[in-house]
């Protein structure tokens, strides 16, 4: 057994935010993909604290600071939206959200410049150049190590709540592939992605990455590409869970939701009572079903093997929830929860659209771009 690798939390004030929303550049008259990112990066600046580089030269990520709550968060997010906007109007260029492109082959999408990606890419090959997909990350503060892991598993019993409510990748290179969030199976192909050990103590974390070094799978600890990580960077608990989003006030709702939960489970253990817990067989199954299911997933709600419609959970869990809302300050936008269940999941609208145009997925691409313009689902 290696050395385990010593890795220090960083403090970080409780329940704080930060949100990364991975945004897709698309030619605003073919609807196809752009490798665009370094011409916005020329124009909106190589080291802009709220706009990054990633793995693909098609993608721009946009961050908020660490915010105090949701909507501040949100507002950090439309101001550098509008930025990168700005920047890729005068090149043709339209932004868009969503798990994965409808039609773009992911063959030809060229890597960012950049040694890790490469890495990446020399490890991973043909699954590696695979990654044409798009996720939403909602990083919360919390201010005890000793309390991540716990909450990190609790959130495994919501985890497929999360990925219904924001699957939007039914479509791949050009076919509807029949689940929600394609993205979410993709991803889970790459070497420590998908779903977390649900570890019991902070030194078992530190013996895997020790293991995951010593034997060359990572170089460091950020190439954990879990579903739920702990960011000791940051201090923070980051769940990775959901696909990229159409629109702003899904991000927020979305995010919302997530805040509140990590709140929730915080308070639990704060008044001593047990966290929830499942069987790794459960949540991976709660994930596959949602992935293919989506807002019809018949979910498993607890260790006993209970089971529920996942948008009966996600009701129940909005009414317990309401009282941490109004606590975080984010009650407005974990409400916008139940526009999604009212208009459907974004994956559900864009095969509408793409039944109201005889299958035509350039129609669907013109959509997610109007939503991402309109800030809301249409």
């Amino acid at each position: 057994m290696a050395a385990p690798v010593h890795l220090p939390f960083a403090r970080s004030e409780r329940s704080t935010v930060g949100l990364e929303w991975e945004v897709a550049l698309v030619d605003a008259d073919s609807g196809d993909l752009r490798q665009a990112a370094d011409a916005i990066f020329d124009t909106v600046g190589h080291d802009h604290p709220n706009i990054t580089q990633e793995l693909l030269r098609n993608t721009v990520e946009i961050s908020s600071g660490k915010c105090r709550t949701v909507a501040e968060a949100g507002r950090d997010l439309q101001r550098a939206l509008d930025e990168v906007a700005a920047a890729a109007a005068p090149l043709r260029i339209d932004l868009m959200g969503g798990g994965t492109h409808p039609f773009a082959n992911w063959a030809t999408q060229k890597v960012s410049d950049k040694q890790r990606y490469a890495t990446l890419i020399d490890r991973t090959q043909w699954w590696g150049r695979q990654m044409l997909i798009y996720g939403v990350h909602v990083h919360v503060g919390v201010e005890d190590r000793a309390k991540v892991l716990p909450i990190s598993r609790a959130m495994l019993t919501v985890f497929a709540q999360l990925q219904s409510l924001s699957a939007s990748s039914p479509f791949w290179n050009g076919k509807d592939t029949g689940y929600a969030s394609n993205r979410a199976l993709l991803f889970q192909q790459l070497p420590t992605a998908g779903l977390p050990y649900q570890f019991e103590e902070w030194s078992q974390l530190e013996q895997y990455v020790g293991d995951m070094m010593h034997t060359g799978v990572i170089d460091q600890f950020d190439e954990v590409r879990w579903d739920i990580r702990p960011s000791p960077r940051f201090g923070t608990l980051e769940m990775r869970i959901a696909d990229g989003a159409t629109n702003l006030l899904e991000v927020t709702a979305i995010s919302a939701l997530t805040h509140c939960l990590v709140e929730h489970f915080s308070t639990l253990l704060d008044a001593g009572e047990p966290l929830p817990s499942m069987p790794t067989w459960f949540v991976q199954e709660n994930k596959w079903r949602s992935a293919r299911y989506g807002m019809d997933a018949i979910v498993i709600t607890d260790a006993a093997g209970d089971e529920e419609l996942v948008t009966d959970s996600v009701s129940r869990w909005l009414e317990v929830l309401a009282p941490v809302a109004e606590r975080l300050g984010c009650a407005d936008e974990l409400d916008q929860v139940r526009v999604v269940l009212r208009r459907g999941a974004s994956y559900q609208r864009q095969r509408a659209v793409a039944r109201r145009n005889a299958g035509e997925l350039d129609a669907v691409v013109a959509s997610l771009v109007a939503e991402l313009r309109a800030g809301k689902p249409l």
